[in-house]
């Protein structure tokens, strides 16, 4: 008798503890994808202009800012009408007070003189297939593809007001991860415009929601198992202690 008492306690117990875990793991899961619809926007890549960082036609996750918050190095979705109205997605390589120009030694771009390392473009790829000099206005942003020899970015905007610069304004969000194909992962801020003043930006919170959906779903799912086989453990257990008595 003793024995079988013990186990309905053990079971009550886990009962509530299986209780408990599903409702924290809907709390997360349910939480951290509201989380993420009110933080990021998805976007398809349209073209192929920031290969091979991203590629046409991957799903991209893309944090919502304001303009303010771009920094040196951020891939942006922005939107201006100079540019066909249409959101395009490229990388920021200087903002308002820099010279920015290509190609210095290693056909390397330059901004205020500092060369600048990036590791994003293609091996052996020159930084541009032409040389080019912009002066960016104080509120705006001079943007490349990773493509350099295809895309269509700021250079081709140079005769342009603003030699081809963009307002921060226009910015709608910065890429921060390819949620498709899934080895795409988050995109890292490359750290060469880091010595520049303001430095990178930082990565928004897409790893802590992508832990609390899966740390969520977890939850749900064990503690849901959690009864059943807690249950039918017992059950075993009580017939053998029916066994024995009789």
């Amino acid at each position: 008798m003793g024995t079988i008492q013990t186990d309905d306690g053990r079971g009550r117990l886990g009962h509530v503890l299986s209780s408990v875990a599903v409702a924290v793991g809907c709390v997360l899961f349910l939480g951290g994808f509201a989380w993420g619809a009110v933080v990021y926007r998805p976007y398809t890549v349209p073209t192929d202009s920031m290969a091979p960082t991203v590629e046409i036609g991957d799903r991209v996750l893309a944090q919502r800012i304001d303009g303010d918050e771009v920094r040196r190095g951020d891939i942006v979705v922005f939107r201006d009408a100079g540019w066909g109205d249409l959101p395009m997605v490229k990388r920021v390589v200087a903002v308002g007070g820099d010279e920015v120009a290509c190609c210095g030694d290693g056909r390397k771009l330059t901004v205020n003189g500092v060369a600048i390392e990036e590791p994003y473009l293609p091996d052996a790829v020159p930084a541009s297939p032409g040389n080019f000099t912009a002066k960016v206005p104080a509120g705006q942003l001079f943007l490349l593809g990773d493509e350099r020899i295809g895309s269509l970015d700021s250079r081709t905007h140079l005769e342009d007001p603003g030699q081809g610069s963009v307002a921060r304004s226009a910015v709608e969000a910065r890429l921060d991860a390819v949620a498709w194909p899934l080895d795409g992962g988050v995109l890292e801020r490359p750290q060469s415009f880091a010595q520049l003043p303001g430095g990178v930006s930082r990565p928004g919170p897409v790893k802590l929601i992508v832990g609390s959906v899966l740390v969520g779903a977890v939850l749900i799912f064990g503690g849901a198992a959690w009864g059943p086989l807690t249950r039918g453990l017992l059950g075993r257990r009580r017939g053998r202690v029916s066994a024995d008595a009789g």
